[in-house]
């Protein structure tokens, strides 16, 4: 969570009721940040290709009480196609994580912020620049890259690739940083903490307003890897830009917007990891219209929401499967000692499947 070269939320003017994606999230801290800017009303979409960060950022959201689709954290490659909807995003950050990337993937993720974003869209980067070009033995330097120097490009190859995606209204200004710090040993991340802003975190114990170095993950410690030495000046070498882009105004339609910037639901909760036995509906009509309440336990939750088709199952427990996830603890409770939990969905694509999952790795770790 200490990696960054600066605060993009800070400069992106996010207003009320936006969608905001943020692009390499990490354990989310610009998404929280973002969040309360855009309201109960707005929407934030964390993007990131790591199954920890993306279970970390999770947990906490679940802290602050933020939950999809208002705040949601989604596990994707940034050189792939983006699971989000055309044309539905109004502005897109990145905190030093683009010049991660390979070239080509450079390239394919711009031109899929250009196809997410909304006509008149933006796009506010925080990114590492080369000053010249690199010899191989600072390109080859793992330590480098993990400090986000080594897979910097060059201004002029960077603005061609906003170019190249779309972009006809680009701004590179440079943000004084000095990266000598990365070399010091005292900090993990890849820019002086003085050069964190100070919304990102405060400090508890001193009531100050100055940001910790760590930017609220723990204090940080002297990396392991070798630090590039042998170099020089790391400042000679690249520097940290702020890079603003808007994507062109375009017609505007008449289309309702959607509830979410997400083409899946779904992919903002986590992947169910087992399989579990399913019934025919014709069983679970004969279950409610001959119930043997001596030997039978049972409760039917309906997680359809709009495609109940004349009305949900009779008897049943109404939970649409796009909130249930949010809901198991009191599912749970509710049905704790019930010794059949069906979950009917009719002929939907995986609701019914995926929350019965979620409910049995929800009670499993409980011994039921």
């Amino acid at each position: 969570m200490g990696l960054s070269c600066g605060n993009p939320v800070a400069q992106a003017s996010i207003k009320e009721g936006e969608t905001v994606l943020d692009l390499g999230s990490g354990g989310g801290i610009d998404v929280f940040l973002a969040a309360a800017k855009v309201g109960p009303t707005g929407q934030v979409v964390g993007l990131d290709m790591s199954d920890d960060m993306i279970a970390l950022a999770r947990r906490n959201a679940a802290t602050k009480g933020l939950k999809p689709p208002h705040v949601a954290f989604v596990k994707g490659s940034l050189t792939e196609d983006l699971q989000i909807r055309d044309g539905s995003i109004d502005c897109v950050l990145s905190n030093c994580v683009i010049n991660l990337l390979p070239p080509a993937g450079k390239l394919k993720l711009m031109k899929e912020v250009y196809r997410v974003l909304k006509p008149g869209g933006r796009v506010v980067l925080d990114d590492m620049i080369a000053q010249k070009p690199f010899p191989d033995s600072l390109r080859s330097n793992m330590a480098a890259y993990i400090g986000c120097i080594s897979g910097a490009i060059l201004l002029k190859e960077y603005q061609e690739l906003m170019e190249n995606a779309g972009f006809k209204e680009v701004l590179f200004t440079e943000n004084p940083t000095d990266l000598n710090v990365y070399t010091q040993g005292s900090s993990a991340g890849c820019c002086s903490p003085i050069a964190r802003q100070p919304s990102c975190c405060a400090s508890k114990d001193s009531g100050s307003s100055v940001a910790q170095a760590s930017c609220c993950a723990p204090a940080p410690v002297t990396s392991t890897v070798a630090a590039p030495l042998d170099i020089g000046d790391l400042n000679e070498w690249a520097k940290s830009y702020h890079i603003y882009a808007r994507k062109s105004d375009g017609p505007t339609t008449a289309d309702p917007v959607p509830e979410s910037a997400l083409v899946n639901w779904w992919n903002a909760y986590p992947t169910p990891s087992s399989s579990l036995d399913a019934l025919e509906c014709e069983q679970v009509a004969d279950l409610i219209k001959n119930p043997d309440t001596s030997t039978q336990s049972f409760v039917v939750i309906d997680v359809r929401r709009n495609d109940r088709g004349g009305g949900h199952v009779r008897g049943s427990v109404q939970c649409p499967a796009q909130t249930f996830y949010d809901d198991l603890p009191e599912f749970h409770e509710n049905y704790k000692d019930t010794k059949q939990v069906i979950f009917y969905c009719g002929s939907s694509n995986g609701r019914g499947p995926r929350c019965a999952n979620w409910y049995h790795h929800f009670a499993t770790p409980q011994g039921l």
